[in-house]
C-alpha cells in the first residue's frame, strides 16, 4: 500500500528561506500571517492530509462512486474524511472574514492543495471546486447572492462546481446550447446539459452550488453571448438552509481511467432557477476568475501526484535489491546491491526530485504574487503581481501536468513490474496524473494562450516583467563564483528563449500557424526556464547555509547537488526546443488531412 508523508522541511526551506514569507505579514489584513503562525497551520494541514486522506485514496480509486437511481455516492471513507475537513475549518482558511472565513494568505491553500492533492487527489477536487465558487462570487455577485450562497461554502455545509462544458462543443464555449430565461422576479430559468462536470453530485454535503454558463435570448453568436448563473441543486430557504429540488439532475457518472473517487456527471438543468452573477453576456469574463483559479490549481495536481510517486519509488529503490552496482559491491552483506545505486535509476529519480522541487518553488512564488496581487498598498506592485501571475497561469498548468505525469511515469519504471500492478499503488498515480493534462483546458490550449495572447499582451510587457526579475538574479549570481557556471547556462538559456520566440512571433504576422506549430515547444521551454530560475535561487541559499548547517548539512547539499543534476540534465533540454520552434511548421502542416 503507497504512503504520504507531506514535505514539511521543504515547505519550510521554501516559505522561510527563499520566498520570504514574512513579507505577507507586512501587507494589509496579513498581520497575524507570521511565518510561524502559517507552518503551524500547514503542519496541521499535514496531518489531516496524512492521517484521513490518504489512507482512503487507494481504496477510494479501487471502490469509486457509484450512481444508483440519480444517486451519487462516494467511496466508503470518504464522508468521515470530509467531516474533519470541514471540523477543522479548512474550507474557511482562505475565505474573506466577512462571510466566516479565516482570510488567511492564498499562498497557504496553495501549499495545503499540494498536500491534499499527494493525499488524495479525487477528494481535494470536491472542497476545492466549492472554494473557486465563493471566490468567483466575491468577485462578481451582487451583495444579495454573497449573503445568500458565501458562508454556506465558506463553511463546507455546501460545496460548489463549474459547468461548462457540452458534448458538442468541448473547448469551443461559443456554440454551447444551454439556455437561460427570465423567469420575471430578478431569477432565470435555466436549461440544457452539461458534460464532465467534476464533483457535480455527491454525499459529501448537503447542497451543490453550479456556476453555470448558458445564454440569454437575445444573446449575441460565439463567446460574446454567454452569462454566468448561479444555480443550486436545492433551493435555499429564506432562513439558509435546504429547500426544494431545483431542476438539477445528475443523469450519470463517467467511468474513467482515473480520479475514480471523484464523480465526473452528466449534469441535467430543466427550467432550474438560477440568478445571474456579473453582467449579461459577459459570463466568460467571470468564470475566467474561476477557470483561472483552477487552472493553477490543476498544476498543483501535477506537483503533489509527482511528489506523492516519488516518495514511494525512492522508498522502494532503497529497499528493493537486484544486481551489483557497477562500480563494485555496495551491499557485501546481502545477495544484492539496492536498486538506487544503479545510474539510470539514480537518473529517474533524480529527474523526478528536481522537477519536484523546483516547481515547488515556482508554484509557492506565484502563490505568494496573488497575495502581493490582492493585498499590497503600492498599485504599481500589484499591477506587476498581477501580471505575472496571468504569465505563469498556463505555465504552472501545463508544465507541472505534463512532468507530474513523467514524474509518475519515471515513478512506476522504479519499481519495474511491481509498479505496473495495484499493490503498490503506483499506476493509479499514473492514472490520476493523465488528466490533468486534459482538463481546465487542455495543455495544447495553455500553449496556444501563452503564445497567442500573454506573449503579445502589453507589447510583451507580461514577459519583459519576468525576463527582468530572472535577468537581476542572474546579474548578482554570474558574480558568485560557487554557481557562475550555473547563471552562464541558466543566460544562454533566457537568451535562446527570447530569440526563439522573436523568431516565431516575426513569422506568425504572415502566418498564424507558425504560433500554432511552436505553442508547446515554448510553453515547456518557459518551464524550464523558470524553474531553473528557481533552482539558481535555492542553490544559493543552501550554498550560504551549508558553512553553519550542523545537522542539516545533508539537506543543504541535497539542494546544491539536485540544481546541478537540474542544470546539466533537463535544462539543456531548451536547446533542442529552441531548434524545432525555429524550424517553422511547414513540416507540421504540408501533409494534407487525406494523406494521414
Amino acid at each position: 500500500m503507497p504512503t504520504y508523508k507531506a514535505p514539511l522541511d521543504d515547505i519550510r526551506f521554501l516559505l522561510t528561506e527563499v520566498l520570504d514569507v514574512e513579507q505577507l505579514s507586512r501587507l494589509p489584513g496579513y498581520e497575524e500571517a507570521t511565518p510561524d503562525m502559517l507552518l503551524a497551520v500547514l503542519e496541521e494541514g499535514a496531518k489531516l492530509c496524512e492521517q484521513y486522506l490518504a489512507p482512503v485514496n487507494q481504496s477510494g480509486d479501487a471502490e469509486g462512486c457509484r450512481y444508483e437511481n440519480g444517486v451519487v455516492t462516494t467511496p466508503k471513507g470518504f464522508r468521515e474524511a470530509y467531516d474533519e475537513f470541514v471540523k477543522g475549518g479548512w474550507p474557511a482558511m482562505t475565505a474573506p472574514t466577512e462571510f466566516g472565513g479565516q482570510g488567511l494568505p492564498h499562498l497557504t491553500r496553495f501549499v495545503l492543495n499540494e498536500m491534499m492533492c499527494a493525499a488524495n487527489l479525487s477528494f481535494a477536487m470536491y472542497p476545492e471546486l466549492g472554494h473557486g465558487v465563493a471566490m468567483t462570487l466575491e468577485k462578481w455577485g451582487n451583495a444579495e447572492l454573497k449573503q445568500r450562497f458565501m458562508p454556506k461554502i465558506v463553511d463546507g455545509t455546501w460545496t460548489g462546481t463549474m459547468c461548462l462544458t457540452e458534448a458538442h462543443a468541448g473547448t469551443d464555449l461559443g456554440i454551447i446550447r444551454t439556455k437561460a430565461v427570465p423567469a420575471g422576479d430578478g431569477a432565470y430559468k435555466v436549461t440544457g446539459t452539461k458534460i464532465f462536470i467534476s464533483a457535480g453530485d455527491h454525499d459529501l454535503a448537503e447542497n451543490v452550488i453550479h456556476l453555470v454558463l448558458a445564454k440569454l435570448p437575445d444573446a449575441p453568436a460565439g463567446t460574446k453571448g454567454i452569462s454566468m448563473f448561479i444555480v443550486p441543486k436545492f433551493l435555499p430557504t429564506e432562513e439558509g438552509g435546504v429547500g426544494t429540488p431545483n431542476g438539477v439532475t445528475c443523469g450519470s457518472i463517467e467511468h474513467k481511467m482515473g480520479i475514480k473517487g471523484n464523480a465526473t456527471c452528466v449534469m441535467n438543468f430543466d427550467g432550474a432557477t438560477g440568478w445571474l452573477v456579473g453582467e449579461e453576456h459577459k459570463g466568460m469574463r467571470a468564470m475566467f476568475t474561476m477557470m483561472n483559479g483552477a487552472r493553477l490549481g490543476v498544476g498543483l495536481q501535477g506537483l503533489g501526484l509527482a511528489e506523492v510517486a516519488y516518495q514511494n519509488a525512492l522508498a522502494y529503490t532503497k529497499d528493493r535489491i537486484q544486481g551489483r552496482a557497477l562500480t563494485g559491491k555496495k551491499a557485501p552483506e546481502q545477495e544484492a546491491d539496492p536498486i538506487i545505486v544503479h545510474p539510470d535509476v539514480r537518473r529517474m529519480l533524480l529527474t523526478q526530485k528536481a522537477y519536484i522541487e523546483g516547481e515547488r518553488a515556482l508554484a509557492y512564488w506565484v502563490g505568494q504574487l496573488i497575495d502581493i496581487e490582492e493585498k499590497h498598498p503600492d498599485e504599481e506592485k500589484r499591477k506587476e503581481a498581477e501580471d505575472l501571475v496571468a504569465l505563469m497561469t498556463p505555465i504552472i498548468k501545463g508544465f507541472l501536468t505534463d512532468t507530474g505525469f513523467e514524474s509518475a511515469n519515471l515513478a512506476l519504471q522504479c519499481l519495474g513490474g511491481h509498479g505496473y500492478i495495484k499493490e503498490y499503488g503506483l499506476e493509479q498515480f499514473v492514472r490520476d496524473a493523465r488528466i490533468a493534462q486534459i482538463y481546465e483546458g487542455t495543455n495544447g490550449v495553455q500553449a496556444l494562450d501563452l503564445i497567442g495572447r500573454k506573449v503579445p499582451e502589453g507589447n510583451g510587457r507580461l514577459l519583459r516583467r519576468f525576463l527582468a526579475l530572472v535577468q537581476a538574479d542572474l546579474k548578482e549570481a554570474q558574480a558568485d563564483a560557487r554557481v557562475s557556471d550555473l547563471a552562464a547556462q541558466l543566460g544562454d538559456a533566457v537568451r535562446k528563449t527570447q530569440e526563439s520566440i522573436m523568431t516565431v512571433i516575426q513569422k506568425a504576422m504572415q502566418n498564424p500557424d507558425e504560433a500554432g506549430a511552436a505553442a508547446t515547444d515554448f510553453l515547456r521551454m518557459m518551464g524550464l526556464v523558470a524553474t531553473g530560475w528557481m533552482w539558481l535561487k535555492m542553490a544559493r541559499v543552501a550554498l550560504d547555509r551549508l558553512p553553519s548547517a550542523n545537522g542539516e548539512a545533508r539537506f543543504y547539499d541535497a539542494k546544491v547537488k539536485t540544481a546541478r543534476f537540474y542544470f546539466a540534465k533537463l535544462l539543456p533540454q531548451v536547446d533542442a526546443l529552441a531548434a524545432t520552434m525555429q524550424s517553422g511548421a511547414a513540416t507540421v502542416m504540408e501533409l494534407e488531412a487525406a494523406a494521414f
